[in-house]
């Protein structure tokens, strides 16, 4: 069997054993990926969804971290399902940029809120790399935030997130979702320079429903 032969049944031979579960979440959850990076308005449903069948999966695994951040997500995917639809006075939500006086407070208050949950995790759980999950949680919290706003800077917050989650889904024995978090990040680089364009001017005409 030839080099690329044996890649390709290397990979099939680590899908077929990818528990359900875990391929059902990654599944969800790319289609979201790709649904925001379009600036459409489904991939809200299909996040949560994916996000639901992950919590399962990193209570699974000890990420108790990515745990709360799973149901942070499906509660805020609900309201930003709505303030896209609906969230400028009963009309779809524009993309627009963030202000830079917002910006210059959320990285330090990131880093604090890392440092703390990661402490809380270290001294009172078993949790594997807690101040890496607790980065990961923190981060997302804030891209998330920001994309229920339509804020074209939640992009960059999903591309540190992306390098941190990948190596660490990865030493967990997750390698499809660790691969799929890699692709995550090139999405995360595309999508940023998509929405800056949707952004420029803010007009409705710009919203894909």
């Amino acid at each position: 069997m030839d080099q690329a032969g044996q890649g390709l049944a290397s990979m099939y031979a680590a899908l077929a054993a990818t528990a359900p579960l875990e391929l059902a979440a990654n599944v969800f959850t790319a289609a979201a990926i790709v649904l925001a990076g379009r600036n459409n308005v489904h991939t809200w449903w299909t996040g949560i969804a994916g996000t639901a069948l992950f919590g399962l999966l990193f209570a699974q695994n000890r990420l108790y971290a990515d745990v709360a951040l799973q149901v942070f997500f499906v509660v805020t995917g609900i309201v930003g399902w709505w303030k896209w639809l609906r969230g400028r006075h009963g009309e779809p939500l524009p993309v627009t940029h963030a202000g830079a006086g917002s910006l210059l407070w959320i990285l330090p208050l990131g880093l604090g809120a890392t440092a703390a949950y990661g402490a809380m995790l270290h001294h009172f759980t078993n949790a594997y790399a807690p101040f890496i999950d607790s980065a990961v949680l923190v981060f997302s919290i804030i891209g998330q935030l920001l994309m229920m706003q339509r804020r074209v800077e939640n992009w960059g917050f999903w591309l540190l997130v992306n390098t941190i989650a990948t190596p660490l889904y990865f030493s967990r024995g997750l390698h499809l979702t660790a691969v799929l978090y890699a692709g995550f990040w090139i999405n995360a680089l595309v999508s940023w320079r998509n929405w800056h364009k949707l952004a420029a001017p803010p007009s409705l005409e710009n919203i894909r429903p």
